[in-house]
């Protein structure tokens, strides 16, 4: 059975930082792509960051690019995602997400993904 449990998310300043883990299991890490979604009150979700199943290539979505930093620790089934500099507009609900890829990329399309956690929320004040 495959779970996904994120954790680290809550209220933040802006400017601050977090780190948003994902705990899989049920998952063989090294056979899967996996990312990082997220999705604002009456927002679509979107993807923000992708990284493929050797660790070797990730994608950014524009909005968090040079700000937060996806990684997978594998020895430790756990998939990672640096949050810095922090904005209001990151506020949302961030999941993480895994769907079996061998090859040398990912998507940060959400119709890819097999597997879902449940969410952390990360709310940014002013």
């Amino acid at each position: 059975e495959v779970q996904l449990v994120e954790s680290g998310g809550g209220l933040v300043q802006a400017g601050g930082s977090l780190t948003l883990s994902c705990t899989t299991s049920g998952l063989e890490v090294g056979d899967y792509a996996m990312a990082w979604f997220r999705q604002a009150q009456g927002k679509e979700r979107e993807g923000i960051a992708c990284i493929s199943w050797s660790g070797t290539y990730t994608d950014y979505s524009h909005s968090v690019k040079g700000r937060f930093t996806i990684a997978r620790d594998d020895a430790k089934n756990t998939l990672l995602m640096q949050m810095n500099s922090l904005k209001p507009e990151d506020t949302a609900m961030y999941y993480c997400a895994a769907y079996y890829n061998y090859g040398g990329s990912c998507t940060m399309g959400r119709n890819a993904y097999r597997y879902w956690g449940q969410g952390t929320h990360v709310t940014v004040s002013s």
